[in-house]
């Protein structure tokens, strides 16, 4: 496994819209191995192939829930292959995201609260499921990335660039990207 370059605003690549995975071999697989493990170093709890570079239609999602008290998160990485959203409640919740591709910067996005989701797995067998809650808003969020839209994209202009501001004021500061409290220099 090893793990890959995460693209970041204002790259061009994270605007691409990603095609359908029509091979469900052992590339995909490898591809997936290593999404994984780079979304666990970055560390956050969603990547889409786009993020690295690969206009697929596949993406990883691990909410890493703490299990008890002071113990690690329980890793159960979940992979979904050509998603798509079925039925989008018509009730709609905030919450505050943010984006391995833009780094340290969050914002409130709304979205449905509840989405029924159909995808594929590694085999390419297909997968039905309501979901709710932060499950429902990283998959959306994800999804988002196969299309081209970043999570700054849902906000209003001004603060879109304001986002974007600062993220270039922390590159010219930091020589050439954010740093964050896993940086090691």
């Amino acid at each position: 496994m090893a793990t890959l370059s995460i693209l970041e605003v204002p790259d061009p690549r994270l605007k691409i819209i990603s095609k359908p995975v029509e091979s469900f071999d052992g590339d995909l697989k490898t591809l997936v191995n290593d999404m994984i493990e780079t979304m666990y170093a970055a560390p956050g709890i969603g990547l889409a192939a786009i993020q690295v570079g690969v206009p697929k239609r596949l993406l990883v999602i691990d909410l890493q829930e703490e299990e008890a008290q002071g113990e690690e998160p329980v890793r159960n990485p979940r992979v979904f292959v050509n998603p798509e959203i079925l039925d989008p409640s018509n009730e709609h919740s905030l919450y505050t995201e943010g984006c391995l591709s833009v780094p340290d910067q969050y914002a409130e996005v709304e979205r449905p609260t509840q989405i029924r989701a159909r995808w594929q797995d590694l085999d390419g067998k297909v997968h039905e499921e309501t979901m709710t809650g932060l499950m429902a808003t990283c998959l959306q969020h994800e999804m988002d990335h196969l299309e081209g839209i970043l999570f700054i994209d849902h906000l209003s202009r001004l603060k879109r660039q304001m986002v974007l501001k600062k993220i270039e004021k922390a590159r010219k500061m930091g020589g050439g990207h954010v740093h964050g409290p896993d940086c090691h220099h």
